[in-house]
């Protein structure tokens, strides 16, 4: 009876034809492979490949048994896969959101080497509303997402810092401020500010748009929105200024608008969430694919 181990190095061989890469392929000496090899074919009664000092090559029976083997080889291989997986819980489908263009390029960068990882679990990525930063999250329509901190919500699980970025102010062309090289926090007291609202944490608002300067002076109000689009517009159109990061500048350029850095002003800090009580598997793993992806050292938990 042939055993699996001589079935898999055949079958790499067969696609290798190089004892060096088939040995270092299978993490055994290149001369086990050679002696399994010869085994096999002691059993099987003819030459399977045909050797030289240039070349290897499959006989007519090794490409016979190589046509005939390979697929059930490649079920089988599949079955265990997707048993695994099963036992890991990691199938299905994995729902993550993202808040800005940036955050959704590591997003998916991060769910190709996910897929890769556990073929059986698929990744669906999706922006997130700026007025409702995290209904989908609560709702269950996603399960994982990158936005900006801070985020402290009791039924939100709060994970590590995925990168930061400088913060910058989107100011209309025409403002003095976009002549500037770089603006304080305390000239937001001199220019009013766009806000958004909708189901948005309270925490989160006053940090991303103050009240007042850190010295204490009123920031002017401008216009209210909760679509991004129209944020750009009331910018461009001289309504207010609004803060952003300021990789901003490399996605939302356009006519009437510029991108001035703070200089005073801390980083925004980017981050994963998912729901307190969403402890399955596939997020777990995509939390730590994200890490990976992004540089971030690994956690024993999530």
């Amino acid at each position: 009876m042939v055993e699996r181990h001589e079935i898999e190095t055949f079958l790499t061989l067969a696609e290798e034809l190089h004892f060096r890469r088939t040995s270092a392929r299978l993490g055994l000496a290149q001369g086990r492979v050679s002696q399994t090899i010869k085994k096999l074919e002691r059993r099987i009664g003819v030459p399977l490949f045909e050797r030289t000092s240039r070349r290897v090559a499959l006989t007519p029976t090794g490409r016979q048994l190589r046509d005939d083997l390979l697929p059930a080889y490649e079920q089988t291989q599949r079955a265990i896969a997707r048993a695994i997986a099963t036992g890991r819980g990691i199938t299905d489908t994995v729902h993550v959101g993202y808040s800005t263009p940036w955050v959704g390029d590591l997003v998916v960068h991060a769910g190709d080497v996910f897929r890769a990882r556990h073929p059986h679990c698929d990744v669906r990525v999706r922006e997130v509303g700026l007025g409702d930063p995290l209904g989908a999250l609560r709702s269950g329509e996603l399960q994982i997402q990158i936005t900006e901190f801070p985020i402290d919500e009791p039924d939100i699980r709060a994970g590590p810092v995925v990168f930061s970025e400088r913060r910058a102010l989107m100011v209309p062309a025409a403002h003095p401020f976009a002549r500037r090289e770089t603006l304080s926090l305390e000239d937001l007291a001199h220019a009013p500010l766009v806000t958004v609202a909708g189901r948005i944490p309270q925490g989160w608002l006053d940090h991303h748009f103050p009240t007042h300067t850190p010295s204490g002076r009123p920031i002017p109000r401008g216009p209210v929105t909760t679509f991004w689009p129209e944020v750009l517009t009331l910018v461009a159109a001289g309504k207010g200024v609004f803060p952003v990061s300021a990789r901003a500048a490399h996605y939302h350029a356009r006519p009437g608008v510029a991108f001035v850095p703070f200089r005073d002003a801390p980083p925004v800090a980017y981050g994963l969430l998912w729901p307190t009580a969403a402890q399955i598997p596939r997020v777990r793993a995509f939390v730590e694919t994200v890490r990976e992806v992004a540089g971030i050292p690994m956690s024993t938990s999530t």
